[in-house]
């Protein structure tokens, strides 16, 4: 009996719930191990976005673990490209004085990822937008120019994070 009852327990221990880990597969062809990721192109006149994008999305490639990330598109199974279109920035709040409180930053991207080996995009979007909003917060009043720009810093700081992640898991998921 105790012998039918260890089976039982074992046999309930090996079957799972269904539930997996999200992000973690990946519908690539599996030839495609080097990924080459050139730094983007920036159109707009917000300095350096364009090297931080690069790197947020290399980054969020390597956390994902099975693939070599370099910098070149040449000797590599896929090239993932991509163009910073815009960022613009808008009041989206105001206070009584009609002083705008909190804005929302909105970056527009063509990212595009091909693979090399069959010549073909595996994944595009054209028009990838991404938005982030933030509260001006200011030690002594709202025309304080560097309590606005730590602000616009630190959304910009967000937003580039939740792009990469979004754009690594639109390829390796295929969304």
């Amino acid at each position: 009996m105790t012998r039918y009852l260890l089976v039982i327990a074992a046999l309930l221990l090996q079957t799972g719930c269904g539930y997996s880990l999200a992000g973690r597969g990946s519908f690539l062809p599996a030839y495609i191990h080097r990924i080459g990721i050139p730094q983007f192109t920036n159109q707009t006149a917000v300095f350096d976005v364009e090297r931080r994008i690069t790197e947020r999305v290399k980054t969020e490639f390597v956390g994902r673990g099975k693939y070599v990330v370099v910098p070149d598109a040449t000797g590599v199974d896929a090239v993932l490209s991509g163009t910073i279109a815009s960022i613009t920035l808008s009041p989206a709040a105001f206070n009584d004085q009609n002083q705008a409180t909190r804005y929302v930053l909105t970056l527009t991207a063509n990212v595009e990822f091909k693979d090399l080996k069959a010549n073909k995009v595996l994944w595009s979007n054209p028009s990838m937008q991404y938005r982030e909003e933030f509260d001006v917060t200011t030690g002594t009043s709202t025309l304080d120019p560097t309590a606005f720009f730590g602000q616009d810093v630190n959304a910009l700081d967000r937003i580039t994070a939740e792009f990469a992640r979004a754009v690594v898991s639109a390829i390796l998921e295929a969304f």
